[in-house]
């Protein structure tokens, strides 16, 4: 199956991040490091954990 990703502006991945088809990374949104990203992650939100899970949502 595949489905296109969109990582939208600002957004920060950390080092050995996977991104599951389909997933939209949100505008300014931080993913920590060798997460996999299984859901969409908000604009503005910090995702941790395994899969991703988001823990914050930051101040814009």
């Amino acid at each position: 199956m595949t489905k296109p990703i969109h990582i939208e502006k600002g957004a920060w991945l950390g080092a050995r991040v996977s991104v599951l088809p389909g997933v939209t990374i949100g505008q300014g949104a931080i993913v920590g490091t060798k997460l996999v990203v299984t859901k969409d992650i908000p604009p503005y939100t910090v995702a941790v954990g395994n899969p991703a899970r988001v823990i914050r949502q930051l101040e814009h």
